[in-house]
């Protein structure tokens, strides 16, 4: 294979891009493994007592991640941020405004490999989520896996990111005045095995539950498509029935982690890594569908609000995607 290499002469902004967008990738794949190593080996060196006063202020601090997590907004603004979103680029766009007076949940699709677009629009500032909806603070939901690894958690959680188990998604939501979206990536990590260039699968037939937490708390809900969030990364062909997604889906169902076989460009070359192509992501933030408080639904109920968002998600890529390059004749597929 012939590899094409980058040009001595990239500009300056352009190699900061790829570095932040490098820390990024590298963030999401290895730091986690990477801070667990280093909790354990300083337990055997002369920095011991470095793990041991960690733990104990784990101890304490434990119940954080379900309570709001600890965001700290200098961090969330950091100019690197600005980096990363000109790297795809990456925009955000909304179609009405949100009320600061309730709460919201956003339901993002697709997933795709990273959620690129739901990070750097949700858990950073760089693309403006502060002035287009002003009094709304963010929470991005990750596996509550992650906030088990040491220093890992307090890393994520500077970010905005909270675990997205039942108790912790809903703490937010149950804040009186509102203020809060919780950002759910819907599909969650199986859709992330269906993250294939020009293809516009999204897991949300039978995913309700998020349906259920708004009609709990009366958050009203809000439909969001990030276009081109499965076009920055190839995959190995997976389709159902194969080998390989029967693996994947096994090794997801035991470890609670989708494992895509993607692959993309390198840092200094552009034929074969892990970094992802510099394509246009645009998040569109649909309008909101109105939520009565009801903490005991019915299915009737239940089943009516989830067709409602379903059919408003629908609408939403057919009256943008035009807009981004998808065939007038492309519909989204509920699976």
């Amino acid at each position: 294979m012939k590899v094409n290499f980058a040009p001595l002469d990239v500009p300056l902004h352009r190699r900061l891009q790829t570095a932040v967008v490098l820390q990024w990738v590298f963030s999401f794949l290895g730091l986690a493994p990477t801070c667990i190593f280093l909790f354990f080996y300083l337990l055997f060196t002369r920095f011991w007592l470095i793990s041991v006063l960690y733990a104990v202020w784990w101890c304490f601090d434990y119940d954080t991640p379900a309570r709001g997590g600890r965001r700290v907004p200098f961090l969330c603004g950091l100019k690197l941020w600005d980096y990363m979103r000109d790297y795809f680029p990456i925009k955000l766009v909304k179609m009405a405004d949100l009320d600061p007076r309730h709460n919201y949940i956003l339901g993002f699709h697709p997933h795709g490999v990273l959620v690129a677009g739901a990070f750097t629009n949700f858990c950073t500032y760089a693309t403006g989520f502060r002035q287009l909806f002003p009094g709304l603070t963010s929470y991005l939901l990750m596996l509550p896996l992650w906030f088990r690894a040491p220093f890992f958690r307090d890393y994520i959680m500077c970010a905005g990111l909270i675990p997205s188990d039942k108790e912790s998604a809903s703490y937010p939501l149950r804040r009186r005045g509102g203020g809060s979206a919780v950002v759910i990536a819907v599909g969650g990590a199986p859709e992330a095995l269906d993250a294939h260039p020009g293809t516009y699968n999204v897991m949300l037939a039978k995913k309700k539950g998020f349906i259920k937490m708004a009609m709990e708390h009366g958050a009203h809900l809000v439909p969001v498509f990030s276009f081109g969030e499965n076009e920055v990364f190839d995959q190995v062909e997976n389709p159902q029935g194969t080998w390989l997604r029967w693996t994947q889906e096994r090794l997801q169902s035991i470890m609670g982690i989708s494992l895509p076989l993607f692959h993309a460009r390198g840092i200094f070359q552009y034929s074969f890594g892990l970094m992802p192509y510099r394509k246009p992501i645009t998040t569109i933030v649909g309008r909101p569908i109105r939520v009565e408080r009801n903490e005991k639904p019915t299915a009737e109920e239940l089943d009516a609000l989830h067709q409602l968002y379903m059919d408003e998600l629908s609408d939403l890529f057919e009256e943008h995607k035009g807009n981004y390059g998808v065939d007038k004749d492309t519909h989204l597929i509920f699976v």
